[in-house]
């Protein structure tokens, strides 16, 4: 079985203010510093130091070649990443005295998906391999349907949510991993048990991953619920925190764990990466965890 993250790769210039900018305000940042992120890469890896092989497809720019050495040094096959003319992606992170973040997202590169480039990507996958998507990227649609028609499971964060969304075709995911946002945003509710229920009517062949923050995750499955408390520390910055969870859920996929074992793995790893600063910095190895 092959893992294979179609994602997105940014430069996340990360800001310190003591609360998130409110219309019409000037506020100073108290620091800044520039890390790499982005949902695609944040996830490979959380797989990679989980200790899963992990595939990166995805668009850099000409300012991307850190991205390459970053896969490189963390052991995410980049064979697949393909330069283009132009900027790569990037977000603005506002990053407040509780930990908690807000995210101004340019596209760039990870905008410049073409089919021809799906196609020659996933022509090195087949069936039963994994697909991690998010929505950082463009066609979505066009990768959603072609990875099912191969026989892919395929995992989806629909995150940034967006219209875009819309125009796929939602009941061929396998896995949703969302927030209590995303899950708002897809079923217009916002009640975790009501989210579930509809969420499992829409989409009645996918099983659904809902975190929420403090209060820990739920699975769901139309048949089973599984929840799992969150581990409480102190927190420092929550910006990679969705992507470690989704990164562990996905880890926990691949060897076969039952999901409660699944769970508790992706809860314990979140926690420590909120006391870390950073995206890709603060994940922590599978041997923190066991």
């Amino acid at each position: 079985m092959k893992v294979l993250n179609f994602g997105s790769l940014n430069y996340d210039y990360v800001y310190h203010v003591d609360h998130h900018v409110t219309p019409g305000e000037t506020l100073a940042a108290s620091d800044m510093e520039v890390s790499i992120g982005g949902k695609g890469l944040n996830q490979s890896v959380a797989l990679s130091k989980a200790g899963v092989p992990i595939y990166q497809a995805g668009m850099i720019g000409e300012d991307g070649g850190l991205f390459l050495e970053v896969c490189a040094r963390h052991g995410i096959d980049c064979g697949l990443i393909e330069k283009v003319d132009g900027k790569s992606g990037h977000a603005i992170i506002q990053l407040d005295r509780q930990g908690q973040n807000c995210i101004l997202l340019f596209g760039g590169s990870n905008r410049r998906i073409t089919k021809e480039y799906v196609d020659s990507t996933l022509r090195n996958f087949e069936e039963g391999d994994l697909l991690i998507l998010q929505n950082e990227i463009n066609l979505l649609d066009y990768i959603i349907d072609c990875a099912y028609r191969k026989g892919m499971t395929i995992i989806l964060n629909p995150s940034p949510y967006d219209r875009a969304l819309e125009s796929c075709d939602l009941k061929k995911i396998s896995y949703f991993i969302i927030n209590e946002v995303e899950g708002e945003q897809l079923t217009g509710l916002k009640e975790p048990d009501q989210i579930l229920k509809k969420m499992a009517g829409m989409f009645p062949a996918s099983a659904i991953v809902l975190t929420l923050g403090g209060e820990g995750a739920i699975y769901f499955d139309g048949a089973k619920k599984i929840g799992q408390k969150a581990y409480p520390v102190r927190a420092v910055d929550t910006t990679a925190a969705g992507d470690t969870f989704a990164g562990y859920f996905i880890y926990g996929l691949y060897n076969g764990f039952s999901i409660p074992e699944t769970l508790e793995l992706c809860a314990k790893a979140a926690a420590i990466t909120v006391t870390r600063p950073g995206a890709v910095l603060s994940i922590p190895e599978i041997s923190e965890l066991v």
